[in-house]
């Protein structure tokens, strides 16, 4: 039974989302992602108008009249969530935890794929799958898949992203759009995964940082602990400290980006609180640009 509180939560978020969502699919995204080819549909006679190319000759040969294949452009697409939901998520400086933003995000993404009539699934992992919905359309799908995103509440902590991009290529049986939506903090271990994920499909990261996370401010001298590993460790405070630390997170993300580039797969950044609309057209924009070139 769903409670009033969970409807009225998810009645909040499409509407919220509503005007990204208007935003993204008449900005690039049909332009982008455009279906993944054209499909056979029928047989039929040949006319001056058509392309001789595209004769049928066994079909000819057998009629005595010249024959053709008619194709129709393949559409629809499978868009793919892969959303981390390891215990990192829970954490937010602001007035939104990354899991939050994350909902969100997979928001705009669900019902600008549905509003372009493609299918749209969903996968849920820590260091296992939590939760897979295959790709599907419509609205009501939709708003299951946000339903199951605020209510599902993970058994693990940690993250494992390998595990899922290997979990996502075992069950989509059609090239998909994959979109990987993840802070990429507690986890280095997935470029090899990643490049051949991206090989099958079409891979996108999307990772969702609290400012904190990029910029520590000066503090006192605080004991942190990592919600997943459940270690501890003394923090000293003062600035030189938080330059330190500053200079090491920094480099951690670095590295992120550089495993997205060998695997050369796009890396989109969202910070929480920010608008998700610009850095998600400016990936759109770029998308459009590069598919008019080539």
């Amino acid at each position: 039974m769903i409670s009033k509180e969970l409807l009225a939560h998810i009645r909040k978020i499409e509407i919220r989302t509503r005007r990204m969502v208007e935003e993204v699919t008449a900005g690039a995204y049909h332009s982008v992602f455009k279906g993944s080819g054209i499909e056979f549909e029928e047989v039929r006679e040949y006319t001056p108008e058509d392309d001789v190319r595209n004769i049928d000759w066994n079909v000819t040969a057998k009629m005595g009249n010249p024959y053709i294949k008619k194709y129709i452009e393949e559409r629809e697409l499978n868009v793919m969530l892969l959303v981390d939901a390891s215990a990192s998520g829970y954490f937010g400086s602001g007035k939104k935890t990354k899991l939050e933003t994350a909902v969100e995000i997979a928001s705009v993404l669900s019902f600008s794929a549905i509003r372009n009539h493609d299918k749209v699934g969903l996968m849920m992992f820590t260091d296992k799958t939590e939760l897979y919905l295959p790709p599907n359309s419509g609205r009501l799908h939709c708003l299951r898949l946000i339903r199951e995103l605020l209510a599902r509440k993970p058994d693990g902590v940690k993250t494992d992203i390998a595990s899922a991009l290997e979990n996502a290529m075992r069950v989509l049986h059609k090239k998909s759009i994959i979109f990987l939506i993840s802070d990429m903090i507690s986890d280095e271990n997935y470029q090899k995964l990643l490049t051949v994920a991206n090989k099958r499909h079409d891979v996108v990261a999307v990772r969702v940082l609290d400012p904190k996370e990029v910029n520590l401010p000066v503090l006192p001298g605080i004991t942190i602990s990592d919600i997943e590993s459940g270690e501890k460790d003394y923090f000293c405070g003062g600035r030189k400290a938080g330059e330190n630390y500053n200079s090491a997170v920094a480099e951690l993300h670095s590295q992120n980006k550089t495993i997205c580039d060998k695997a050369k797969v796009d890396l989109i950044d969202i910070k929480c609180g920010d608008d998700l609309t610009k850095p998600l057209m400016k990936f759109f924009r770029k998308r459009e640009r590069l598919a008019q070139r080539g």
